[in-house]
């Protein structure tokens, strides 16, 4: 899952009311995390633009989404491993299958979804 797409589900996933307590404390640490990440470059209306993804994800998501691929949360470290840890505790089969891993190295940022069936074709022909 790439890392905005895990973002995006962790969200939705925390905003419902079905999610226990322990996950909403990670909830509402992901939200304030990513609140704070706008505030600090500037976007406190972005903030706004998060509070109606709850209600309206449908509507919303692609200006969210927008939104924090402007502000780097992809690549914020601390933001994906909450993401992360939300989505484990609210769906731990599917967490050990891997469906929410996202690796982070050296500021590169990759990740794996068991739906990804890319094919890589290279040409070892040479000219002569």
């Amino acid at each position: 899952m790439d890392p905005i797409s895990l973002i995006l589900t962790a969200l939705v996933a925390g905003a419902a009311k079905t999610a226990g307590d322990v996950a909403q404390d990670a909830y509402k640490g992901l939200k304030g995390l990513i609140k704070r990440k706008f505030e600090s470059q500037g976007k406190s209306d972005s903030a706004t633009i998060l509070d109606k993804y709850e209600q309206k994800p449908e509507k919303t998501k692609a200006l969210l989404e927008d939104e924090l691929t402007e502000v780097g949360a992809d690549k914020d470290e601390e933001i994906i491993k909450l993401a992360q840890k939300l989505m484990e505790q609210l769906n731990p089969q599917e967490a050990a299958e891997g469906k929410f891993n996202v690796q982070i190295s050296g500021g590169t940022v990759q990740g794996l979804t068991q739906q990804n069936t890319g094919t890589l074709n290279q040409d070892f022909r040479t000219s002569k």
